[in-house]
C-alpha cells in the first residue's frame, strides 16, 4: 500500500543500540506513507490535530492527538497515519528497540 499525499517529514533525533526518536512534522493532508512497526513505540503529539489513521484492511478511524498526551502501542501496528486538521501536525515518536524485560 502507499499513499498519493504529501510525505510527512521525518527528522531523526537520537538512533541508538536502545531507541530511535524521530519528529514527524506535517502539513495539512500529509502522511507518513504505509508502514508497520518494527518495534514498541511511544508517541508524543507537540502540535496536536486530528488524524486519520488507515489500517491494513483500508478501515479509516479518526482520532485527535492533543499535544502532551503520550500513548504506547506494540509492534507490529501496520498503518499510514494523515493529517486530517486544517494546520501543522507534529509529533515525536519513540521506537524501544530492546525488549522488555
Amino acid at each position: 500500500m502507499s499513499s498519493a499525499r504529501e510525505p510527512a517529514t521525518p527528522e531523526t533525533m537520537v538512533d541508538n543500540e536502545r531507541v530511535r526518536v524521530t519528529k514527524w512534522s506535517f502539513a495539512p493532508g500529509a502522511a507518513t506513507g504505509w508502514h508497520v512497526h518494527e518495534f514498541d513505540y511511544v508517541i508524543t503529539p507537540v502540535i496536536g490535530s486530528d488524524v486519520t489513521i488507515v489500517d491494513e484492511a483500508g478501515k479509516e478511524s479518526a482520532v485527535r492527538m492533543e499535544p502532551g498526551l503520550s500513548y504506547f502501542r506494540k509492534a507490529g501496528v501496520a498503518h499510514d497515519v494523515i493529517n486530517a486538521g486544517p494546520g501543522p501536525l507534529v509529533f515525536v515518536e519513540t521506537e524501544l528497540k530492546e525488549p522488555a524485560a
